[in-house]
């Protein structure tokens, strides 16, 4: 039987729901919420799984927000590291799941930036505002929403980062227009996110790893260049960082309103 688009997104909100539980039940079970370096290190550790987790972050930046928000962590990458955050920036982070990217972005922009987290997800979103009132981070804010409609006014943010969810999308022009509205004139993208080979076709996708996995919904290079393209971004760059399977990347995509 066929997918629609409203399976898929059911799937993948079950999917991320059942992680917020998990890494809430993790969590209280391990006491991490006030545990030693030397325990925060080995919880960190056990997170890490194949080709996504929190393995992809600097013990540093770990270390700086509450252990649960990394323990959650299913991204490909560390789009903080690479979209060059200044103080008093204004953030949004898509699909922010637990809150690690929105917690860490908050800390690069500083009390006169901001950072948005946006997530379709209940149980996500509560565990990821649980997390902001541990870090003590005034400067940020989790609202429920798709990345296919984002509840921001137009023109309101400088960088817009995301990891592993754009291709979990099943509208991804709608995102990329989105993404383009949202932000101010000269705004620009910083995101991690799963890619493929140009050469592999959808069916080919799916043999190598389901829609939810992060593997059958992800564009080729191509796809993804021109999909940006067309929404009026310019200076795109899309550079792979790991391989996560058969002609399958984790990359690195970087974008300018013009």
């Amino acid at each position: 039987m066929t997918e629609t688009p409203t399976d898929i997104r059911e799937e993948v909100r079950k999917r991320y729901a059942d992680a917020a539980l998990s890494a809430e039940a993790s969590c209280c079970d391990s006491n991490c919420c006030g545990t030693s370096d030397a325990k925060k290190s080995e919880a960190f550790a056990t997170a890490e799984s194949g080709d996504f987790g929190t393995w992809l972050y600097q013990a540093n930046e770990l270390s700086a927000i509450p252990d649960g928000a990394a323990l959650a962590s299913l991204g490909c990458g560390n789009p903080t590291a690479v979209a060059d955050l200044m103080p008093g920036e204004t953030v949004l982070d898509l699909g922010s799941g637990a809150g690690i990217d929105v917690l860490l972005s908050a800390r690069r922009v500083g009390p006169d930036g901001f950072a948005y987290g946006i997530d379709m997800t209940d149980e996500m979103l509560e565990l990821a505002r649980k997390h902001q009132k541990e870090a003590g981070a005034d400067n940020v804010e989790f609202r429920k929403g798709e990345i296919e409609d984002i509840p921001l006014e137009d023109e309101t943010v400088d960088v817009v980062i995301s990891n592993c969810v754009i291709n979990l999308s099943t509208d991804k022009p709608a995102v990329f227009s989105e993404m383009h509205r949202v932000l101010k004139t000269g705004g620009r993208l910083g995101i991690a996110d799963i890619v493929s080979d140009d050469a592999l076709t959808g069916p080919e996708r799916l043999e190598r790893g389901s829609w939810v996995g992060c593997i059958a919904g992800a564009l080729g290079f191509s796809e993804y260049e021109n999909g940006l393209r067309s929404a009026g971004f310019v200076n795109i760059s899309i550079e792979s960082t790991h391989t996560v399977g058969d002609g399958m990347h984790s990359a690195i995509i970087k974008a300018v309103k013009a």
